[in-house]
């Protein structure tokens, strides 16, 4: 089995690294392959809203014309038996960069010039998913009035994956370089079994 964390932090040291991580380990601990996609390192342009990807019908997910990182990418999720969305909240929802990989996932989409809206190519959940976010101020406060999750959520769905759980993190902003307390590390290593079982 194979799990792919797409990873949308600016801090490779910080919460949500540390709790992906762990959800990770954890999968590995079941006998699972891991790998870990820092979209930061990865050359992604912006969607150009050309909707070339989207034109043509089938399963398989429409080609886009700009060349850079993401076909890769997407290549090693389709490959993946199970997914991970994490992301940080900036200003009430994803980091820019995990917002820019989002918007390109369009592909999966099938939206014909004179179609109101796109249908989804892929209609099966075969794969499951995990979502982690992290707040500054407490967790429920935003649960309700943030679509962070449902966001994250929908482009796992898009994959063809059904999220299995979420790791909300709050009070994330404490420190400098915080650290993931034992309560969420325990929360984390859960779904990173549940990822696998």
């Amino acid at each position: 089995m194979k799990v792919t964390a797409i990873v949308g932090t600016y801090r490779k040291a910080g919460i949500i690294a540390q709790a992906v991580e762990e959800l990770l380990a954890a999968a590995r601990a079941s006998g699972a392959e891991t790998d870990t996609v820092f979209l930061m390192d990865k050359h992604i342009e912006f969607c150009r809203n050309c909707r070339t990807c989207t034109q043509s019908s089938g399963p398989e997910r429409g080609r886009c014309p700009i060349q850079d990182d993401m076909d890769a990418v997407l290549r090693n999720l389709e490959e993946a038996d199970a997914i991970i969305f994490a992301s940080p909240m900036n200003f009430g929802t994803v980091t820019a960069v995990m917002k820019r990989f989002i918007e390109r996932m369009i592909c999966y989409g099938y939206w014909p010039w004179g179609s109101m809206a796109p249908k989804n190519r892929i209609r099966e959940k075969k794969k499951r998913a995990v979502v982690v976010t992290a707040a500054a101020a407490p967790a429920f406060v935003y649960w309700f009035t943030s679509q962070i999750v449902g966001l994250m959520k929908t482009a796992a769905g898009l994959l063809g994956a059904k999220t299995v759980g979420v790791l909300f993190i709050g009070l994330a902003a404490g420190k400098q370089q915080p650290e993931l307390g034992e309560r969420w590390r325990h929360q984390a290593r859960r779904l990173g079994e549940k990822l696998v079982a």
